[in-house]
């Protein structure tokens, strides 16, 4: 799943973001959802979250639980 619809990201949820640093290589960092911090209902390049460990960026998958 793709992290552009707020609807489908709440607090808790693993994820896989890009940091702001990281936008040119796409390198992903996984973590857990603490805050939302885009407040629209979709963005096309990914809803901003803040992790569990402090660190913020775009959504780009969400973590499929088995």
């Amino acid at each position: 799943m793709h992290g552009r619809n707020r609807a489908e990201i709440y607090p808790g949820l693993e994820v896989d973001i890009i940091l702001k640093k990281d936008q040119r290589s796409g390198k992903l960092t996984r973590g857990v959802v603490k805050d939302l911090l885009t407040s629209a209902s979709y963005h096309s390049r990914g809803i901003k979250v803040r992790l569990e460990d402090g660190q913020i960026g775009r959504v780009a998958n969400i973590v499929e639980e088995d």
